[in-house]
């Protein structure tokens, strides 16, 4: 098992990142009806961590025995039926999915599906009347309609279901749905508190760590807790006992942008560009986000470029990233960018070199 599952607290109680906020949540869940919830924060700051903790405050041991279900609903979509297939993930009182999978037909889960797991109320073992906890992933990329369709949700089937809705920008979610959740936001775990966690891990598993090299692995993981561990382990199979001076490995998906980008910068040319739209495709399909791709794509590029090129192609890359936000097709508008790129760089080397 990777550390990054093997260590991650099961309980609000042994939070070592954001205690404050579990003894927080954890009161709220004990003491009173939980209102709907909605956790946002950057990508590996935990909250998908403290979501299931709060499951299990809630459920006790029975939220971790989940099944995943690739399960295909038919939906009345007007004049036609729609086949949308999900994967859920489900315990006895609770139900995980990711509605932004359906794309643009976002709105038809909300209104149909999410809807019908909510009219389902479970009953305890005293017979009395529980309610289920729907938890939505990655609800900053629904629709405009589904998000309104999931406001009617949360206010008709407030009695017999609570949606726990995860994030990364709450300034995407419309105010409706936000002002009917109470807002937890998880900031980033500073280096010291990565530091911490890799501390506690290098004892569980009875590691000599050299001085500072801890907190290197936590400048290189851009505090995203996640990455860190994932970090720490990659040197823990490469190299051990661990030494000062290791180095500390780039993951595989950033080597692979590094190398684009050098492509990129070595020729401009339609045959380059397919051979680019290959590389993306890859990355694409090993599931890394179309926006982390372009995000660390532009990174790449700016290390190599020439000041006065920079402001230019950071535009056009702001430009590229929100069409590809309104689109469907990321490789369209990641690939768009690079055209764009090639035509604005080998028109400065003409310009310079002649």
């Amino acid at each position: 098992m990777l550390w990054v599952d093997k260590y991650r607290p099961k309980t609000l109680d042994k939070m070592i990142v954001h205690d404050d906020i579990a003894q927080h949540l954890k009161k709220l869940v004990t003491e009173q009806d939980c209102p709907h919830l909605l956790f946002y924060g950057p990508s590996g700051s935990g909250k998908k961590t403290l979501i299931m903790a709060v499951l299990r405050q809630m459920y006790g041991a029975s939220a971790e025995k989940v099944k995943i279900e690739n399960k295909t609903w038919k939906v009345d979509a007007g004049s036609r039926t729609l086949d949308l297939e999900l994967t859920t993930l489900s315990s006895t009182n609770h139900v995980e999915i990711n509605p932004s999978e359906a794309g643009f037909q976002d709105r038809y889960v909300v209104q149909e599906i999410i809807k019908e797991m909510a009219k389902n109320r479970p009953i305890d073992a005293k017979g009395k009347k529980g309610y289920k906890v729907l938890v939505l992933n990655e609800v900053d990329k629904l629709s405009r309609e589904a998000q309104h369709s999931l406001r009617r949700t949360m206010e008709k089937y407030s009695a017999s279901c609570r949606l726990i809705l995860c994030c990364n920008s709450s300034s995407k979610v419309t105010e409706a749905v936000r002002s009917r959740c109470l807002n937890v936001r998880i900031n980033a775990p500073t280096e010291e508190q990565i530091v911490k966690v890799l501390e506690f891990i290098g004892k569980k598993e009875n590691l000599q760590l050299p001085p500072g090299f801890a907190a290197r692995i936590a400048v290189q993981s851009n505090r995203s807790l996640r990455r860190a561990v994932l970090l720490f382990e990659t040197c823990r199979v490469q190299q051990y006992p661990f030494t000062s001076i290791q180095a500390i490995p780039p993951m595989d998906w950033e080597q692979y942008v590094s190398e684009i980008a050098s492509d990129i910068m070595q020729e401009q040319s339609p045959k380059r560009l397919f051979m680019v739209r290959g590389k993306l495709y890859e990355l694409l399909i090993n599931c890394i986000p179309p926006e982390i791709i372009l995000k660390r794509l532009l990174s790449e590029l700016l290390k190599k470029l020439d000041a006065e090129l920079k402001h230019e192609v950071c535009h056009w890359a702001a430009y590229y990233e929100h069409r590809m936000r309104l689109g469907q097709k990321a490789i369209f508008h990641i690939e768009a960018f690079v055209a764009k790129f090639m035509s604005i760089y080998k028109a400065f080397l003409i310009a310079t070199f002649g």
